[in-house]
């Protein structure tokens, strides 16, 4: 899969492509079935070219940074599940204020007609585009008729719940998991690089790894949570108990943390290997211990209840 990080590194001698715009913070379902119509089309009009078009940073981060969301994924794991969910290319706009200022017709002419070459555009039913957002999917219909390109309009569509980011961040900042994980087609994941921690686990018999989370990243809840600790390098994967936030039962620890502990495993060295720690269900939430007597024989029910419910 190529990545554009500019209109204009596209080849000029590009085929005709069918074209698919938006976020696509998270890739969840719904940016999942858009792509997937995005290839049916491209099979209807004879292409065999898929490209998705998206945006770095996030538009609100450059228009309203004190309203901008916080990332479901980084960019490089939304060009991942672009390309697992059937994009050919990604083009990556790099938001700015200049681009914001297009109109609807420019941003067409510049990136779809000029740029992309597309016979077709597929999107969200509620993709807005251009200055001000002025632009919707009735706009892009005319501008498709006037520039040779058919549009295509997916209703993102979950059931009582319409598929979302917004959806899926409420959903994570709640600590529902299971939740997020309908929403997003498999469950919410943190990927970094563990480094070392005050290793207060390792002393209590319970070893975990440590995952700084970014500001700007989508962690859950505060709290205890069932999932696995996948190695990025090798594939493993270990059933691991997950723990979120800060720990209060000691006095001193700073900073939001996500500290995996591998059951039945204190040998492993995952220090400087990148990880992804995956969520399946939350156990509990966060708890302030009178002693640590109470809170080793608590962390030995976390242990045995993520057992039971990954069958490990």
């Amino acid at each position: 899969m190529r990545v554009w990080r500019d209109v204009s590194e596209v080849p000029a001698d590009l085929a005709r492509t069918v074209v698919t715009i938006g976020n696509f913070d998270g890739v969840h379902l719904g940016h999942q079935h858009v792509v997937a119509r995005a290839r049916e089309v491209a099979a209807a009009q004879g292409v065999d070219h898929v490209v998705a078009v998206t945006f770095d940073p996030h538009p609100m981060a450059v228009l309203r940074p004190d309203h901008a969301p916080v990332m479901l994924t980084s960019l490089d794991e939304r060009l991942r599940l672009l390309g697992a969910a059937g994009a050919d290319d990604v083009l990556v706009l790099p938001f700015s204020r200049e681009i914001a200022a297009w109109t609807p017709e420019e941003f067409v002419q510049r990136v779809i007609v000029d740029g992309l070459r597309a016979c077709g555009v597929v999107v969200g039913a509620n993709f807005r585009y251009g200055c001000k957002a002025a632009g919707d999917v009735h706009d892009l219909a005319v501008s498709g008729e006037q520039h040779d390109f058919v549009v295509d309009a997916v209703a993102l569509d979950g059931g009582p719940q319409v598929w979302s980011s917004t959806y899926v961040r409420s959903c994570i900042a709640a600590g529902d998991v299971t939740g997020a994980a309908e929403a997003l087609g498999r469950p919410f994941a943190i990927r970094g690089v563990v480094v070392k921690g005050d290793q207060r686990g390792r002393e209590l018999g319970f070893p975990t790894a440590n995952v700084p989370t970014p500001a700007e990243a989508a962690a859950p809840a505060d709290g205890v949570y069932a999932g696995w600790l996948t190695r990025l390098d090798t594939g493993e994967r270990f059933a691991a108990a997950i723990s979120v936030g800060t720990n209060p039962t000691f006095d001193g620890v700073v900073g939001h943390r996500v500290e995996s502990y591998v059951l039945d495993r204190t040998d492993l060295d995952l220090y400087g290997v990148e990880v992804e720690v995956a969520f399946v269900e939350r156990l509990r939430g966060m708890v302030k211990f009178e002693g640590i007597e109470k809170l080793v024989e608590t962390m030995h029910d976390d242990v045995r209840r993520t057992r039971e419910l990954l069958g490990s």
